[in-house]
């Protein structure tokens, strides 16, 4: 009898994980990537967003995001990825400031200052001289923050920013890649919040396997 009774509740339950993600398909709201990625951490589920900081709507989705990746399964993953778009210099320094965060280990103290500058405030930091104040003004070091942008370490960041916007087919931000396998964004989900849901249901097939 207990057993029948677990069976039913576990049948209500796939039942009900069902209706939530019904109307998402393959194709359509997310698409498979031609080519998977490989991930940096094959024990967990990567869930990948592909952003700008010279994005507007990237800077809207941003607290919606935030409050969404707090909510990750354990075995799930979150990271940030700038990319880099040819023919874009402006959004190259924007991508080359992260991946000296990141190399700096500072992304988390200038990451939404830097959003709020560039989309609240109108500031202009469209050099380095520029970038390299601004980042000062948040408690930066000044100079090792020019002294680690054109870094070794943050040149090869760059260039594979470059390569992997092409591999993941990103043709607009923001976009989300999952396991290095399917990509989505607003545009092909309907909005953000529906962007979230597909990314859910991705993550959770991707968790059955």
């Amino acid at each position: 009898m207990y057993a029948r009774f677990v069976l039913i509740v576990s049948l209500l339950i796939g039942i009900s994980v069902s209706s939530v993600y019904a109307g998402m398909d393959e194709g359509i709201e997310y698409f498979r990537l031609s080519t998977p990625v490989a991930t940096a951490n094959k024990n967990k589920v990567e869930v990948l967003e592909a952003f700008s900081y010279g994005c507007p709507h990237c800077f809207h989705f941003e607290p919606l995001v935030a409050a969404w990746k707090k909510n990750l399964p354990s075995n799930a993953e979150f990271v940030r990825f700038h990319v880099i778009f040819e023919g874009n210099p402006a959004w190259e320094l924007l991508a080359r400031t992260y991946y000296t965060a990141e190399t700096m280990g500072v992304v988390e103290k200038i990451h939404q200052a830097l959003f709020s500058a560039l989309h609240e405030k109108n500031r202009i930091l469209d050099t380095e001289a520029k970038m390299a104040e601004f980042i000062a003004e948040q408690g930066v070091d000044k100079k090792a923050f020019l002294d680690t942008l054109h870094s070794f370490t943050v040149d090869n960041k760059v260039r594979r920013a470059a390569e992997l916007t092409k591999r993941y087919g990103v043709d607009g931000v923001p976009s989300m890649v999952v396991n290095g396998k399917f990509r989505t964004s607003a545009r092909y989900a309907g909005n953000n919040e529906a962007l979230l849901k597909v990314v859910d249901k991705l993550v959770l097939d991707e968790l059955k396997k």
